[in-house]
């Protein structure tokens, strides 16, 4: 991406960890619920819930569900090779999770695209989920190399109607 674009953005973090533990911290229910969410359900195209430690596979669905905010997200999952990517909808766009492994660290590549380009999708899709991204990426950083969680979930942020915009520790 040479030029900013509202219709894209990429982060892009090195993590000193295999590639295949950190597709299991994506890829499963114990893996994404450890540093991500409060909380997810992943259902297969069969209709059945997947068990904490299945892969999820293209065309389950899921809800996530964070520590500190009501909504929740649903979306399917585009693709999930196993191995190094993950494909799936996420917040009206798409969001691709590519894994490279770069001698004894992986590269995380984290796109969300296909984000419309309205007034709304610009604060909540582009600048929200960025800032969002960006957090996250460094609280998996944090989690896997020094077994420490960044995200609050001890304190109700959710009293401040704010909080999504000004806690950096959602």
């Amino acid at each position: 991406m040479e030029t900013l674009q509202w219709s894209r953005f990429e982060k892009q973090i090195y993590i000193h960890t295999s590639v295949e533990k950190l597709y299991q911290l994506w890829a499963t229910k114990s893996g994404i619920t450890s540093w991500f969410l409060s909380k997810a359900v992943y259902i297969s195209k069969d209709g059945t819930e997947r068990d904490a430690h299945d892969y999820i596979q293209a065309g389950d669905s899921y809800s996530w569900f964070w520590h500190n905010w009501d909504g929740q997200e649903d979306g399917k999952i585009i693709q999930a090779n196993g191995k190094d990517f993950l494909q799936l909808t996420f917040g009206n766009s798409i969001l691709d999770i590519t894994l490279k492994a770069l001698g004894n660290v992986t590269l995380v590549i984290l796109n969300q695209h296909d984000i419309p380009e309205d007034e709304d999708s610009k604060l909540k899709i582009f600048y929200g989920c960025s800032n969002g991204w960006t957090f996250w990426l460094t609280n998996l950083k944090a989690y896997v190399e020094h077994g420490i969680l960044l995200n609050e979930t001890e304190i109700n942020l959710k009293e401040n109607k704010l909080s999504d915009y000004v806690f950096v520790n959602m």
